[in-house]
């Protein structure tokens, strides 16, 4: 067997998988992916976030595992969505959050992910503990990071980790639930007393 997961953007977090026999060639099968673009006349479009959008998606009895990720653009949205819904999405969604929209499915080719930006940070921590910097960059005592960690509301790589204690490397990217995501830039080396240097960026 083999898998395949595509998201409709390289850097997507959302993916569907593709599962078949070996023999297939996974690169030319149709993901059932599609590209819905929310816009609106209205200047109040620009103080919706992406929890409005989410809400009004849902709020048609759509399941959150049909929708992929969500695009902030200054002019409105693009909606990554399993294809078998982006008729009925573009025939139903006309309202986010009391402002009226226009919505249209467009060529996945047109996506304009949203640009994001890091606000990069400079740590000494004891050691690469992915509860040590979490609880610096969050500012969070040691005891309060534990909790959601073990949880399951914390994410590396996008995928669930219930370990306080694995070891972070560069590249690896670090969502915890209600506060946010961040990126290990860079490892700088140590300190003279061991302590471990290192550039995160937080997105914003």
């Amino acid at each position: 067997m083999q898998v395949r997961f595509e998201g409709g953007h390289p850097d997507a977090e959302r993916k569907r998988a593709l599962v078949a026999p070996d023999y297939r060639v996974l690169e030319d099968e149709d993901m059932g992916i599609s590209l819905i673009g929310i816009g609106s006349l209205d200047e109040k479009l620009s103080e919706l976030d992406h929890g409005d959008y989410m809400g009004a998606i849902l709020g048609l009895g759509i399941k959150r595992e049909k929708i992929g990720d969500i695009y902030v653009r200054e002019d409105g949205r693009h909606v990554l969505v399993a294809s078998e819904i982006a008729d009925f999405i573009r025939l139903h969604l006309n309202q986010v959050h009391r402002v009226h929209v226009q919505t249209e499915v467009l060529p996945l080719d047109k996506l304009e992910p949203a640009g994001q930006k890091l606000e990069e940070m400079n740590l000494t921590v004891a050691s690469l503990r992915l509860d040590g910097i979490v609880s610096d960059v969050y500012r969070l005592s040691r005891a309060k990071v534990l909790i959601p960690i073990k949880a399951g509301r914390c994410k590396v790589n996008w995928k669930q980790e219930e370990d306080p204690s694995k070891s972070l490397k560069e590249g690896d990217v670090v969502s915890l639930k209600g506060f946010g995501r961040f990126k290990v830039l860079e490892l700088e080396g140590q300190t003279k007393k061991g302590r471990f240097r290192l550039k995160v960026g937080k997105f914003v």
